[in-house]
């Protein structure tokens, strides 16, 4: 895939018109089109620009081998809010995890049942990590006021 169909194809992910894409980054609608039709390659400032718009990264854009436009968006967007959450270490972790997990769907035995169960036992993990935070990491005063509001319905 080429810089520009995967400028295209993020753009269509994220349901941007050239026009909302060329307010968001600053970068003309007539650059924005030389470099999705044309293949023209922009400068190192406008492909930063463009990845951090359309939550993908500079190495995706300009490594001609990547293809999965979608779950490269969702990796980038992942990290990029455990980079916000929890600092630079998080997202490293969050790295980690993902290149495991990539990992064993990818060479391992894994059946459609296996993948459903891991996806499952995740979600549960997940489900009861939030509800922890919640609870550690609210303060009492909107506790208390919270159980009050649900007593009363």
């Amino acid at each position: 895939m080429t810089f520009g169909e995967k400028i295209k194809e993020a753009r269509l992910a994220m349901n941007l018109s050239q026009t909302e894409l060329a307010q968001l980054t600053g970068i003309s609608e007539r650059s924005l089109y030389t470099y999705e039709q044309l293949g023209t390659i922009p400068r190192k400032g406008n492909i930063r620009k463009l990845a951090e718009a359309l939550h993908v990264s500079v190495a995706y854009l300009l490594d001609d081998q990547e293809t999965n436009t979608q779950s490269h968006i969702d990796e980038d967007m992942f990290l990029a809010e455990a980079r916000e959450q929890f600092g630079a270490k998080g997202a490293k972790e969050a790295q980690e995890v993902l290149g495991r997990v990539s990992s064993l769907f990818a060479g391992g035995d894994l059946d459609e049942d296996a993948k459903d169960v891991f996806f499952q036992a995740l979600m549960a993990v997940y489900m009861d990590s939030k509800k922890n935070a919640k609870e550690k990491f609210t303060p009492k005063k909107y506790r208390k006021h919270k159980k009050l509001a649900q007593s009363e319905i």
